[in-house]
């Protein structure tokens, strides 16, 4: 950045002798280039910076710290958004107006007295318009200890509403991505459509394009739920490609334009970190403190235009800054959602079923919060396998989701399955699960041998039996819906089987009974009209 002599040298004389008479100094030269190298001499004395910095105004003195935490320079639409605009005009309507002793924003009344200027310098988006501190005058600002600090927590604690409702942190991503494998595996397409749970495995290279990596799943399901919430909140730090703005079902983002979530992720991280640990902590006035002091947090050099999202409900298109708390607050509110979702911080809402207003870090967010300390409510578990498994003689298994996620994913590949139950997955064998799972290569006596050994030897003994069976003979037994024609007299039988209908008759079951094929009744019915017989259907 320039120093504030080649600052000074942008100025005419005019300028100059305002920004002196500002600090309370009377330039002796006349000419601008010897008036530009006078004044900056003056200026960057420590006493008067000192004391001018003293009788700034609250605002202005914010938006000179503000600035100077930003290592003294802000892109110029983010810092006029916040600190306000510095009005255009020549020198002579200057000199008429004399704008310095009615400044209309903290950064005119900045301006006028040389402590900050306008210039454009290289970005990643090219040349961009930025505010800034001269070079000189900023370390000085840094000696006299003249920077926000840093570290400090955005926002206020959570007021007694807003924490009425507690929602604690759980560890049920692991389940449900226990689940969402093996339906991936069954080809079960009801359990297919959690995006954001899909990219999460994507990202950590669990799935690829949607197909489970045997290895990486083996890995995953044999962890112990801590190490493997760790795998999922650390490929979720890392991740470069998990949008966390593309995950928000209320937005609708189209067109080219690139986001950087890693980025952005890091930034929220740090600004959470900062907040004390165990304090329920307002969300509400985090995200207000996030849009006064980091409006620009995921937008390069201020850009509320060129990115096209719109809103899912009206279609309505959601640029300019206006349109802030629709997209930028509601992805700081997602982002502490995923925090929940990952175990890393608990909730709380005014009321069940109310958006949640508070949340609480248990440690830092470096790892998941799985130690929970006396007197903390939280859902997350002993980490050691404290469920159980058990098996009925009618083949129902029942699994809880404490016992071993690989065995429970083993074991939901021979099963059809049923509702959850609170803690308990829920299983049936079936000849039909069988079927299906000997279609993908899996035995019957697979399944056998995977409970005998995590039930003790507890297994029912029908079950066994029935099992072996299967094995060795498949399907002994059926039950089939069949359409049933009875008629009065057997001759009926015989007649109908000449007529033109016979072709529709299928098993004999009685001298006056006979099964009807599958979708021929009418044709039946019809051909027993025209033998003068009326018939019903009995249903």
């Amino acid at each position: 950045m320039p120093d504030l002599y080649h600052t000074f040298l942008k100025y005419d004389l005019g300028h100059l002798r305002i920004v002196a008479g500002l600090w309370g100094l009377e330039l002796e030269s006349n000419e601008a280039d010897s008036a530009a190298e006078e004044l900056a001499a003056a200026l960057l004395d420590p006493e008067p910076v000192h004391e001018t910095m003293e009788i700034l105004p609250p605002d202005s003195s914010a938006a000179l710290k503000a600035l100077a935490t930003s290592n003294g320079k802000m892109e110029w639409s983010a810092f006029a958004r916040r600190f306000g605009e510095i009005r255009e005009m020549g020198a002579g309507k200057r000199d008429r107006e004399r704008p310095h002793l009615k400044p209309i924003s903290a950064a005119e009344t900045l301006f006028y007295r040389g402590f900050i200027a306008r210039a454009f310098f290289d970005s990643d988006k090219g040349a961009q318009e930025f505010a800034y501190i001269p070079e000189d005058l900023l370390e000085l600002l840094r000696l006299e200890g003249f920077e926000e600090k840093k570290g400090e927590p955005l926002g206020r604690p959570a007021t007694p509403v807003e924490k009425a409702f507690e929602i604690p942190a759980t560890d049920h991503i692991l389940d449900d991505a226990t689940t969402l494998l093996a339906a991936l595996r069954l080809g079960k397409s009801d359990f297919q459509s959690n995006a954001q749970l899909s990219a999460l495995l994507t990202t950590a290279g669990i799935l690829k394009k949607g197909v489970p990596q045997a290895e990486k799943v083996k890995a995953f399901l044999e962890a112990s739920r801590a190490d493997a919430l760790k795998m999922l909140a650390e490929a979720w730090k890392s991740s470069q490609t998990f949008d966390e703005l593309r995950q928000i079902s209320s937005l609708i983002c189209e067109g080219e334009w690139i986001n950087q979530p890693q980025v952005t992720r890091e930034f929220l991280l740090d600004l959470v970190n900062a907040i004390p640990q165990n304090k329920w902590w307002s969300i509400p006035a985090f995200v207000r403190a996030v849009k006064e002091k980091y409006p620009d947090f995921q937008r390069p050099a201020g850009d509320y235009d060129s990115w096209f999202i719109k809103r899912a409900a009206d279609g309505q298109y959601l640029r300019g800054f206006a349109y802030w708390d629709q997209v930028d607050g509601a992805l700081i509110k997602y982002f502490i959602q995923t925090l929940h979702w990952l175990g890393m911080a608990d909730l709380a809402s005014p009321e069940d079923g109310k958006e949640a207003a508070a949340f609480k870090i248990q440690s830092k967010v470096e790892e998941p919060a799985l130690s929970v300390s006396k007197g903390q409510k939280s859902d997350l578990r002993p980490l050691t396998f404290d469920g159980r498994l058990t098996v009925t003689s009618n083949g129902k298994i029942t699994v809880s989701r404490f016992f071993s996620r690989a065995v429970r994913y083993q074991i939901s590949r021979f099963c059809e399955w049923e509702e959850p139950k609170a803690d308990d997955f829920i299983y049936q064998v079936t000849a039909r699960s069988l079927a299906h799972a000997k279609e993908q290569g899996l035995q019957a006596g697979q399944l056998l041998a995977m409970l005998v050994k995590h039930t003790n030897s507890a297994v029912p003994p029908a079950l066994v039996k029935a099992l072996k069976g299967w094995e060795a003979h498949g399907t002994e037994a059926r039950v089939k819906t069949l359409l049933v024609l009875r008629v009065s007299r057997p001759e009926i039988v015989d007649e109908l089987r000449k007529s033109k209908a016979g072709k529709f008759l299928g098993e004999v079951l009685s001298p006056t009974a006979v099964v009807i094929k599958s979708g021929a009744e009418s044709k039946v019915l019809a051909t027993l009209a025209e033998m003068g017989l009326l018939a019903e259907i009995d249903s």
